[in-house]
């Protein structure tokens, strides 16, 4: 028994069974389907970190054909919140090999100047996806689609694009991470926020927790005892409501 190789014209005698006609129908599904199928593929954008005190603000770009979208569906590809760290770790790694993708990370010391000029989140967003959607179509110019998840008025992405001369078609898309571009790009933006997490946690001699819990308050007033108001700063997002209270008791 012969499965045709992907992307192979088929030949008397190929037959289709098992993963190989799954994978065919899949891909034949995609193209019939999917509003964003076309021979080019779509672009899928996420961030992660916009509800973390400490570590960065993560975005990433997966650019997804059919015939991608058909080999992460095989690898259950998912919206990463309802993934663990250690199979995100796995997941993202076959990501980068299968697709194209981008990544923007806005680090805390450069977040929190960003922040004191835009002073919206939503606009910070909008900028981080504008940056990490050229840095993608600089690798696939060709591609006339975007899938973000819902976060504001698409026209902030839109402008942010337009003013460096970019023109997609955007989509925001209330849990965007149904797509599997942008299930993708979740699994790549946490991948990325979860280490550069650990760097700093090993750098600053203190474990930095995820979200902003009364456990994230506890390590942030650790971090301004040993390494003062200066050092909270290059770790943490400083215009949540948890500076104010570690500040206010410390």
């Amino acid at each position: 028994m012969r499965w045709p190789v992907a992307g192979a014209r088929a030949r008397p005698g190929d037959s289709l069974t098992g993963p190989a006609l799954h994978s065919f129908f899949f891909r034949f599904c995609v193209l019939l389907c999917h509003p964003m199928a076309t021979a080019t593929g779509w672009i899928g954008m996420d961030e992660s970190g916009k509800g973390d005190y400490f570590g960065p603000l993560v975005i990433a770009a997966v650019h997804v054909t059919p015939r991608a979208a058909a080999d992460l569906e095989a690898l259950n590809v998912r919206d990463s919140k309802k993934i663990s760290d250690g199979m995100i770790k796995k997941l993202a790694v076959d990501i980068r090999v299968l697709c194209r993708h981008s990544i923007v990370a806005i680090g805390p010391e450069r977040y929190n100047e960003l922040y004191k000029k835009i002073r919206n989140l939503n606009r910070l967003l909008a900028w981080g996806h504008a940056k990490v959607l050229e840095n993608l179509l600089e690798q696939v110019p060709n591609c006339e689609l975007a899938i973000a998840d819902q976060f504001g008025d698409e026209r902030l992405i839109l402008n942010a694009l337009q003013e460096k001369g970019r023109k997609i078609r955007l989509v925001q898309r209330h849990k965007g991470e149904e797509d599997i571009a942008v299930a993708a790009a979740s699994i790549v933006a946490r991948d990325e926020f979860v280490h550069r997490l650990g760097r700093l946690s090993s750098e600053f001699g203190i474990p930095l927790p995820k979200g902003a819990s009364q456990a994230v308050e506890l390590a942030a007033k650790s971090v301004v005892r040993k390494h003062g108001q200066e050092g909270l700063a290059r770790v943490a997002k400083l215009h949540f409501k948890t500076t104010k209270a570690v500040l206010g008791e410390s």
